[in-house]
C-alpha cells in the first residue's frame, strides 16, 4: 500500500473511533460548547453561536497530542 492510503486509512480509522466515542457517550457531553465563554445570541428570525471556550480547549487538547505523537513517535 502506498504511504498516502495507509495515512488515509488511518485517519479514517481515527475519525470513526472519535465519532463512536461522541456517539456512545452523547448525553454525557451536553455541556460540550455551553462552556463559560461560548456565545449564543437567539432571537426570532436570528441565531448566532460562537464556542469560544470551547475551540480553544479543543486547540490546546490537540496541540498537546500531536506534540507527544512528536515527541515519542517523530524524528
Amino acid at each position: 500500500m502506498q504511504p498516502i492510503g495507509k495515512y488515509l486509512v488511518v485517519l479514517g480509522l481515527v475519525i470513526a473511533g472519535i465519532g463512536l466515542l461522541l456517539w456512545l457517550a452523547g448525553p454525557r457531553l451536553d455541556w460540550f460548547g455551553r462552556l463559560p465563554g461560548d456565545v449564543r445570541v437567539e432571537r426570532p428570525g436570528f441565531k448566532v453561536f460562537a464556542p469560544f471556550t470551547t475551540m480553544l480547549l479543543l486547540s490546546l487538547l490537540l496541540s498537546l497530542v500531536l506534540w507527544v505523537i512528536r515527541r515519542f513517535f517523530g524524528s
